[in-house]
Formats: structure tokens, sequence, C-alpha cells
């Protein structure tokens, strides 16, 4: 089966990313053919089922992997649901199944195997998308389906909708970059996940991805800060920067990380309700750049947060993988950034039992690990992946790679990272809801996670919490109050120079400052904006007023509270002080309020009279 790319026909320019386009000029099928005895046959490849209206269907979609692919996930989800089809998260009712791949271990590929074999028993059109199909197309669990590639899925609109009709089409032919503004459905709505470049610059002797992403292809420093913009003013909270290799950003088109983090910094809000969090970044790419970068993460609206895989703590493994790093040189990455950011956390990777890796070699990574005491280790057992060159190493046997794995994962969960946390105020942007349906989950400054109980209603807000108890994994906080839950009509930073603004709530100085102004990684350092709210308890919330009281004349109160309470709130653009003078006024009695209670009071009064009507006549009859 050929691209499709180049089986277009009259395709033309001009055409918005992401439309579907007639079908005769915007996918060319080209069926199957096969040789029987010197004679060419068409077959088909599928039974076409019943027409249905393009648009109509429900598709599912799987996703493994990393970031960039659950951002991609979300455009196609996007597309398809902007063009009319509907999306579920149950596999036995859509029509469809698209299935978005990741090709770093053999697991996630493995998993790919199963749904595939599921869809195809249960009679389900296929679309796989990811990388892969665009790094190993001819897999023969690839047979018989649709396919989308990583820089195609801007059309992938059309795939579906060929595939529904019972074609297989793929679609793998390398352009240029998706549009950044396509229609988008986020997993999470207050989290954007931002790629900033796709590909790298390195050739990891154990790499797969590399093969599907390709050569490192950075979006211009324009087109992400508008992506900025408008995510900001679809009520996003949080913004996390994606890629295969965060620090390698704009080495291709002549700009780098640190241009980018100042010119999206310079457009969060004033008053902290939206966070920054940089991507992974592997150490050859930011070490000339690392006072630069601690400075961005010194800012109060970026997390003091960032993973910079090591994978192994000895540099001869280091050189058979062409890591094209030290361990000195990681060192160097992780002592900077923990010197000059307060409260910076540092997460990492490690390779067990790549080919090659000696006894003393992995003693050597066991120190490493135990030097830092870093509160995120991901650690990861080799899997030889076909067609790279670690494939062909000689392997260390499976069982003392599983060993290495065990050992190394009781040290790093030996581990107390958290235990001077306790006790403490801290800031924390909450975003989601924890996997047991009660706690919401949170994280600091540091990106430390936070579990706290509230209702929804604060998701996408920030708040002041008093951490109570800590776990190996998370902390535990009760929260004080709430900050931001707006950010309308907020100004963005105009000068980066402002980062660290005065706050009463630290003493800390922030090392990366060039005036050394006050400020840490749990200090308000936003909240300069004028049109801050006064901030609510939670143990005041009005909503509770509604588990008691429940008479009318009560609920007549309580709505005429929230009434009050809503006109209030329309006028937070006005200063405090006008908005005391004006209190008496908006609490005046109107015409309407009389006339409900007068109702309220001539009606009990009516059934007052009623009942000693009623008791006088019976006491007359006697």
């Amino acid at each position: 089966m050929e691209d499709i790319e180049d089986l277009l026909v009259g395709t033309g320019a001009g055409v918005p990313p992401g439309f579907r386009l007639p079908v005769p000029a915007a996918v060319g099928v080209n069926p199957k053919q096969r040789k029987k005895n010197g004679v060419t046959k068409l077959t088909v490849v599928q039974d076409s089922p019943a027409p249905k209206i393009p648009g109509t269907q429900t598709i599912y979609i799987k996703t493994f992997g990393c970031s960039h692919n659950q951002s991609d996930s979300e455009y196609m989800a996007g597309q398809l649901s902007a063009f009319g089809y509907a999306l579920s998260d149950n596999p036995d009712e859509a029509d469809l199944w698209m299935i978005n791949t990741c090709t770093v271990k053999s697991p996630s590929q493995s998993a790919m195997d199963t749904i595939i074999s599921k869809g195809r028993s249960a009679k389900k059109p296929l679309v796989v998308a990811g990388c892969v199909p665009q790094g190993s197309r001819n897999l023969k669990e690839l047979e018989g389906v649709s396919i989308v590639g990583v820089q195609q899925i801007d059309r992938v609109v059309e795939v579906v909708e060929e595939t529904l009709k019972g074609h297989e089409v793929r679609l793998l032919t390398r352009k240029t970059l998706p549009a950044l503004d396509l229609p988008k459905v986020r997993k999470n709505k207050f989290v954007e996940i931002l790629p900033i470049n796709v590909g790298c610059l390195g050739a990891c002797t154990y790499c797969k991805t590399k093969h599907a992403r390709g050569h490192l292809g950075s979006y211009t420093v324009d087109s992400l800060v508008g992506r900025v913009k408008n995510v900001i003013a679809d009520g996003v909270r949080e913004i996390w920067l994606s890629s295969e290799d965060t620090g390698a950003y704009g080495r291709d088109i002549g700009v780098n990380l640190p241009i980018l983090l100042n010119a999206i910094v310079a457009e969060l809000p004033l008053n902290g309700s939206t966070m920054l969090r940089i991507g992974m970044t592997n150490p050859p790419y930011i070490l000339e750049h690392l006072k630069e970068i601690a400075d961005v993460l010194c800012h109060p609206c970026v997390y003091s947060f960032l993973h910079v895989p090591v994978q192994s703590g000895s540099d001869s493994i280091l050189s058979a993988m062409n890591r094209e790093y030290t361990v000195g040189e990681f060192r160097k990455v992780v002592d900077t950034l923990m010197e000059l950011v307060p409260g910076m956390q540092i997460a990492t990777d490690i390779i067990c039992g790549f080919p090659g890796e000696t006894d003393e070699d992995f003693a050597q990574t066991v120190d490493l690990i135990k030097d830092y005491k870093l509160a995120q280790v991901h650690i990861s057992q080799f899997y030889p992946r076909p067609g790279t060159p670690a494939a062909r190493m000689k392997k260390v046997p499976s069982n003392v790679v599983k060993q290495r794995s065990r050992e190394l994962t009781a040290v790093f969960e030996s581990f107390t990272p958290y235990a001077g946390v306790e006790g403490k105020v801290e800031r924390i942007w909450i975003t989601d809801i924890a996997s047991d349906g009660i706690h919401l989950v949170g994280h600091t400054k540091g990106y430390i996670q936070v579990l706290v109980i509230g209702p929804e209603s604060m998701m996408g807000s920030s708040a002041m919490v008093k951490i109570t108890s800590v776990g190996r994994w998370s902390v535990f906080g009760e929260v004080i109050e709430i900050l931001c839950q707006n950010n309308e009509d907020v100004p963005s930073h105009r000068s980066f120079d402002e980062r660290c603004s005065p706050c009463a709530l630290s003493e800390e100085a922030c090392a990366c400052s060039k005036e050394q102004e006050p400020c840490s990684a749990t200090s308000d350092c936003c909240n300069q904006s004028p049109t801050r709210e006064v901030t609510t308890l939670l143990k005041n919330d009005p909503n509770q007023d509604n588990h008691s009281s429940r008479n009318l004349i009560g609920w007549f109160l309580r709505n005429r509270k929230n009434q009050s309470s809503k006109k209030m709130d329309l006028t937070s653009s006005e200063s405090k002080e006008k908005q005391i003078q004006d209190l008496g006024r908006r609490s005046a009695w109107s015409p309407v309020d009389i006339a409900l209670l007068s109702g309220i009071l001539l009606s009990l009064f009516t059934i007052v009279a009623l009942f000693l009507n009623l008791g006088s006549r019976s006491l007359s009859s006697k």
C-alpha cells in the first residue's frame, strides 16, 4: 500500500488544515493488487459498511506514551469533534478505534498489538497513529489498518472518513509541522500541552523515537506565543512545554530556549493564575544556558521543576549510548540549578542493564542516585528496539537486568524527599481530581504533588495550603485560603525583570534575581494585580449554607445574599473603597424584594388565621 500523500489528485494549496476536502480531491485510495498465475487481481481490503453520513459516527481514541503523544491525540480529537464525530471512552459503542502509539519501549508496542487484535476481533475499523507506524511502517501487525503519520495529524478527518468507508489508507510522508491553532479537545481542560518542536539533534543508540519523529523541527517563537495567549484566554491554568528535547529548541531556526521562555513568560497573567512547566531536556543543550534557564525557573509563574534524564551514572555506558555528555556535566546541571533556584526539584531517568553494563557501571549509577536523593526517578529495564544500534550489542542477561532494576528501585523508594515539608504553608495550583475521587490534586511551585479535600469548584484555582502530612509520592494539605480563581482582564508580565516582586510571605531571596528581591518557592509573588479580590476561606464557603435552613424564608434570604454577592463580583474591577461605599446601596431592599417578602408573610398570616378559625369552630360545636 502506498502513502496516500503520493496518490492525491488536485488538492492544491490554501486548504485549511483539519478540514475535510471533497473526497475525490482529498484521498486517493490504491486497492491492493495480487498476482495469481500471472494474472493481476484487485482485492477489497475490507468489507464496505452500510453508507452513513460522514461525521455522524462515534470514535474511540486510545493514547500511549509521552505528553507529546497526548497533545497529538487532543488535536486529532478536536478536529474530529469539530467535524461532527462523537468521542467516547467506551470502545464497545464506538464505530471506529484510533490508536495513538508509542515506540519507546517494547511493552507499549505490545499493548498496541493487543488492542489492534481486540479491534479486529470486534470488527472495528482501525486507524493507527503515532511513532510505531511512522518508525516501522511495514510491521505485520499494521497490515489492513489505516495509518496517520506524526506530522499528518491535521488530516485525520480524511483518514477516518475513508477508513469508515472500508478503505485502508496511509498518510506518512512528512512535509510541514501541523498548525498549532487546530481544534483541540483537552483531556484536562485546565492543562495545555504545547509542543514546541518535534524530533531532536541526538543519535542515541537505543532510541527508536528518532526514527519516527526525525530531525529537529521547531515552531517559531511568534506562533508559540500566539498559542499561549489563546489558551490563557480559554481558561488554561497550566501550560506544559513538550518535545523530544526541549533544550534543543530553536537551534534549527536561529533562536534558543531562553528566548522562547522569556517571550512566553511575558504573557503569563500577573496574578499567578496560569503556570508554566518546562518539559524534558537533555544535559548537552542547556549547559550553555544554565544561568538563563535558572533565571526563568525563578519566575513565580514558572514551576521550579525540570526533567533531566541521565540514563546512567557511568561515563563508559553514556558513551555506548551516544548521549553526548558525561556524568560530571549532568552533575553540573543539577548542582547549578539547585544552587540558583530556591526549592528546585529535578526528575531523571535511568536505564538498567544497557548492553555492556558491568557491576561497577551499575554501582556508579546507584551512587549517583544516592548522592542526590531525587524525589522523582523513572527506572526502566533496557529493551532492544528493532533497527537501533543497541539492539545489535551484546546483551546483559535478563535476570541480571531485573535484579539491578529491583535493587535501584529499592534504593530510590527508601528516600523520604518530602520529610521537611510537613507544617509548611505553600501555594498550590489545583488542576485535577485524584484517582480516589475524593482528593483534588495541586502542585507547589516546586511541582510537589499536594492532595487536598474540597469542592470541584476549586478546580483551576490557586490556593494557600498547610501541609498536614507527607507520603512517599505526594503530600497532604489543608486549604487555608483560595487565591486566583480566574484571569479575566488580568495584565500579563510586561517585563521579565518584574518577576520577583516583594512578598510578605517569605524572607528568602531569589538567587537568580538581579536585584535580590525577596521571593521563594512558597511565595505569593504574582499577587500584585489591582484586580485581585479578597480571598475567601474555604470554611466560610457560602455553598455550605445550602445544607441547612431549608425553609422558605431561609431560602429567600440566602438567595438574596447570593444575588448581592454576584453583584459584588460583577464590579470586581472597581476599587475596594468604592465597593465598600456602595455596599449599603447594593444591600437596600428593592420593590421586588419587598413584594416577595410581603407575599410570604401574608401567606403565613392566612394559614395561621385558618387554623385559628378551624379551632374556634371546633370548640363552639362542642
